[in-house]
Parts: C-alpha cells; structure tokens; sequence
C-alpha cells in the first residue's frame, strides 16, 4: 500500500500530459498538494482543469527546464518540497550518421541537462525524495535509438551519484519501456495501433504500458524510505524480452 501523501508538498516536472500527469494525478488522488510544472501554459492549466476535485490540491507553474534562466527564477522563491518527480523531455531520434547534431544536442539538453538543471536546484526537504524517469533503452540499446539509450543511461548514472551527494534526500529512477502516452499520437492511428500489438506480442508481459503503470513505480520510490540510488525497470520485460 502507498503512503496516503496527505499534505505533502509534490513538484511534478513535466506534469502536463502523459507519465508525469498520471503521477501528478496518483499524488494528487492521495492527498498531497500537487505542483505541475510544464513550458506551455496551455497543456498545464488543462492539467490542472482536470484534477479539480482530487483529494489534495493541484496548482500550476510555467517553467522551461532547458533554459538556465527559468529554472533558477522558479527555485529561487520555492519553499522546500516533500518530493520531486522529473519526466520532462523531448528527445529526436534518428540514426547517429543522420540525426543532425543540432537536434542530438536539443535531445540532451532537454531529457539529461533539463533534469540536471532542476536537481541542482530544487529545494527538497531532508528525508524527501527525487525521481527522474530515464527509459529501458539505457540496458539496452537499440541501433535506431542509439542518443536516447546514451540518455538514459546517463540519467540513472546522475540519479545513483545524487542519492551519494544530496543524502539524506532519497534520488532514484524508473527506468519505462514503450508507454502508450501523447508522445505517439503524431502516428496515424492505424499505424500506432499495429506498432503497439507488434510490440506487445514481444514482450513477456504481453501487453503496452499505461502512463500509470510507471506512475506506481514514482510512488512506490517517494512513498518508500529505504529506497535510495534505485532504477526500477517498469518495461514489461523488454530488457530481457
């Protein structure tokens, strides 16, 4: 059973859809009092529009975790959180040879640098705890997806040193497969729907992810004190499949 997370303070970054909304969403239904943090205004008052009537309270905040400026203008006058869940991204893919540099460096500078950015600065309270969700592709790779593997690779790295440098805060990552989420909604349905089953068929689990099936994995991280330096792998098998 998770913790209730009544009253605790939880900052969501990347909250506006998808893996973060379902956890900002998990909190929220448990009590605590939600921040979603997001760069588009839009997507984070719909967010918010959407858990009204949640046990806990759930407000938004504008913030663009790839640029320096905004991430320190919001922590400068944050008070310290209870916990702190990052899941923001926008990676490019492509084959090293062809994806152009420009868009290899955006990918870092959103998924690694952006949540770098926000764990150097957000102010956590002794005891509370920091996630950062990095992807399956970090145990293995992929030759299609060759930048991302290295990203999330690096992600688990940075959340294994900072459980060491920022203890008594408790840093951990989950580590996700394919997670139906917004991210795909760019296929046409068809497509996704085939590409969806083809994965399925190859995973031991059977089945795609949901959004909330990673969201578990966040809360049972924050909810579990003895959970420090920690990937959890919530990807239906895929690193074994």
């Amino acid at each position: 059973m998770f913790p209730d997370f009544k009253d605790a303070r939880v900052l969501v970054v990347g909250g506006s859809s998808g893996i973060g909304l379902a956890a900002a969403t998990a909190f929220a239904a448990r009590g605590a009092n939600v921040i979603i943090a997001s760069r588009s205004r839009d997507k984070v008052d719909a967010a918010v529009r959407g858990l009204a009537g949640s046990a806990g309270t759930v407000t938004g905040a504008t913030v663009d975790i790839t640029d320096d400026a905004s991430v320190a203008q919001f922590m400068s006058t944050a008070e310290p959180w209870d916990h702190v869940v990052i899941t923001a991204a926008q990676t490019p893919t492509g084959a090293v040879r062809q994806l152009p540099l420009a868009d290899a460096y955006a990918a870092m500078d959103s998924k690694f640098w952006g949540a770098y950015r926000v764990a150097r600065a957000v102010p956590i309270r002794a005891q509370g705890s920091l996630t950062m969700v990095s992807g399956f592709l970090g145990v293995r790779p992929s030759k299609a997806s060759v930048l991302q593997g290295a990203i999330n690779a690096a992600l688990d790295a940075l959340g294994r040193g900072l459980a060491l440098e920022l203890s008594p805060v408790r840093v951990n990552t989950v580590s996700p497969g394919l997670i139906a989420t917004p991210l795909w909604d760019k296929l046409d349905g068809a497509a996704r729907q085939a590409m969806y089953e083809s994965v399925a068929a190859r995973l031991p689990a059977q089945r795609i992810g949901q959004p909330e099936d990673v969201a578990q994995a966040i809360l049972y991280l924050a909810g579990t004190g003895f959970a420090t330096g920690s990937t959890v792998l919530v990807d239906g098998g895929g690193a074994i499949g």
